[in-house]
């Protein structure tokens, strides 16, 4: 049995150490500091560094993963996450933090706050773009709505029309931020509803065909927003050898010319390093899932020049105790 009173000083300690980052960032060894940082590209003279830094499934962890937990005990937790990002970022401005969806439901912080804590959590570690995942609606999408207020980012979605719903506002098919002379687009990809999420906390919502949609979207960023950087976050999942209907990364990439990164969700799936995918050009896009939890955050460097992307590298960085407790 849950203590509220415990709960509700546990929380407001936890708002506390959110508020503090440069606290915890003192205590980083230049060694951990270094490796977390670091730019995992070479610039020269008239290039352009994009870091992508995103997460996925992070279903209402705000604390640490419990101790007793004897795989991921003592990792993650949104304190670490925005030490993080805020070194992330000391090193490199042209930094963005998204997340693929199911933000919602996994610990009792949903229970009790309906959503309040985790898109307070996520503004306080400075996300920028957002899309939707199928737990995100499981208070129905009125409640979504009124927990959106508490969110200081964006939100996206492609695939979901929203219009006639009090998402309307709120969910937008993409956005566009711009670093210098480079523009980056970002759009948003949901998962079928069927099965999934109770019709009557999806009601309004009409789920599109995510390979059109996607097909559309990028064409749009690329031709009437002139961006030189085209990011998709998906909560379709990752599905290597997908079965029966199954369309998850992989299958939009292989069908979807134009999308450099895919930021993976709703499979949980712990992937070592970014997976290459050939769209339809004969071209890469990087596809990148960080499992659950936010116990690992996933990053993503892009090297542009002249508006074309001519590098990129990604890799895991590992919220751990040792390393930013």
């Amino acid at each position: 049995m849950i203590d509220r009173r415990n709960f509700l000083k546990t929380s407001i300690v936890c708002g506390a150490g959110l508020a503090l980052p440069n606290t915890v960032s003192r205590l980083l060894t230049p060694t951990v500091r270094a490796a977390i940082s670091e730019p995992l590209l070479e610039l020269a003279a008239g290039e352009t560094l994009i870091t992508i830094l995103h997460t996925n499934d992070t279903h209402s962890q705000i604390d640490p993963i419990p101790d007793s937990d004897k795989q991921w005990g003592g990792k993650g937790g949104v304190a670490r996450r925005a030490t993080l990002v805020k070194e992330v970022r000391s090193q490199n401005s042209n930094t963005l933090m998204v997340d693929a969806g199911d933000v919602f439901q996994g610990t009792p912080y949903f229970n009790f706050y309906k959503g309040e804590v985790e898109y307070k959590s996520m503004s306080l570690i400075g996300y920028d773009v957002v899309t939707l995942g199928n737990h995100d609606f499981d208070n129905g999408v009125d409640a979504l709505a009124a927990a959106m207020k508490f969110a200081n980012f964006e939100f996206v979605s492609t695939n979901y029309d929203v219009r006639g719903t009090p998402l309307e506002s709120r969910v937008k098919p993409y956005a566009v931020r711009t670093f210098g002379d480079v523009r980056v687009g970002l759009f948003g990809l949901g998962i079928n509803p069927d099965n999934l999420i109770t019709p009557e906390n999806f009601k309004g919502v009409k789920y599109l065909d995510p390979v059109s949609m996607a097909r559309g979207v990028v064409r749009l960023l690329r031709d009437r927003e002139k961006c030189q950087l085209v990011v998709g976050m998906s909560h379709l999942g990752y599905y290597p050898n997908p079965k029966g209907n199954e369309v998850g990364d992989t299958q939009v990439a292989a069908q979807v010319s134009g999308i450099d990164f895919i930021a993976s969700g709703h499979t949980h799936t712990f992937m070592e390093k970014p997976y290459l995918q050939k769209n339809p050009e004969g071209k890469d896009t990087i596809i990148f899932q960080v499992g659950k939890s936010g116990i690992y955050v996933g990053r993503v460097d892009f090297k542009l020049k002249d508006g074309q992307v001519v590098a990129s590298a990604g890799r895991l960085l590992d919220l751990r105790h040792e390393s930013l407790s």
